[in-house]
């Protein structure tokens, strides 16, 4: 666990701004709490996250352009969370997904005490990226994800999915593809597959996953080997296990 020395440097992020003064008049009673600044949506709050570095984010859930557990999915994750939100449905999901706390409002200043003293101690500890959890937790139980979102600093990027012509493992992270560009996102292939229709997109080999959209021919190279030629001439290599996949998918 680790406590930090000084203030606890805070951000407050709603879309509501009389929620924001609740929560900073609150906030303003603890002469250990710094607030570094506010955010009413969710592109703003990656983007200050980044500059300002808190300790802690207070984190509405429903916001317009980027909703709460995908700025959770984009902030460092030794950043601390706790979300607070009119709304009972996502306690479940966002203690899955490593939130310090989940604050229903309207709620007393006592509930916001015992709050504030358990961030302190996960302040600095990294949660676990678990980004296929993230995904999840950030749409409808028992739906496919319509977007993905990759931030490059200060900068986020929202890639509709239907955009994906094809991604490629690499390591920890993902390319991810598209008709114009690629991006570099931090996430595994297999969490990513995890999040996609499979009726749509599927793992080729243990490298790369594609758009069957973009699928053109399958050709063979070599004499046990295969490869999809996508709608563009890109080439990507087809295992056994990915053709009895695909198959599946085409027939």
């Amino acid at each position: 666990m680790t406590t930090p020395a000084g203030p606890l440097r805070v951000l407050i992020v709603d879309d509501e701004e009389p929620a924001r003064m609740v929560l900073r008049e609150l906030l303003e009673a603890h002469p250990d709490v710094r607030i570094l600044g506010e955010a009413q949506n969710g592109l703003e709050a990656v983007g200050l996250a980044v500059q300002a570095r808190p300790d802690l984010v207070f984190l509405d859930v429903q916001m317009p352009r980027l909703d709460g557990f995908e700025v959770l999915e984009l902030l460092d994750p030794t950043v601390a969370v706790i979300f607070v939100t009119a709304y009972d449905a996502y306690a479940l999901r966002a203690f899955e997904v490593n939130a310090v706390d989940y604050l229903l409002k309207p709620f007393p200043p006592e509930r916001l005490d015992a709050a504030l003293a358990r961030a302190r101690t996960r302040v600095g500890t990294a949660r676990e990226p678990q980004a296929a959890t993230l995904a999840a937790a950030a749409r409808p139980e028992g739906t496919w994800a319509t977007r993905l979102v990759v931030r490059d600093g200060p900068r986020v990027d929202v890639v509709p999915v239907e955009r994906l012509v094809y991604a490629r493992g690499q390591a920890d992270y993902v390319e991810l593809v598209t008709d114009d560009r690629s991006y570099l996102k931090q996430q595994t292939l297999q969490s990513l597959e995890a999040s996609l229709d499979p009726a749509r997109f599927v793992r080729l080999h243990r490298s790369y996953l594609a758009n069957v959209d973009h699928l053109a021919r399958i050709e063979p190279r070599g004499a046990d080997s295969k490869a999809a030629v996508l709608d563009d001439g890109t080439e990507l290599p087809v295992s056994r296990a990915g053709l009895a996949r695909l198959n599946e998918v085409l027939r």
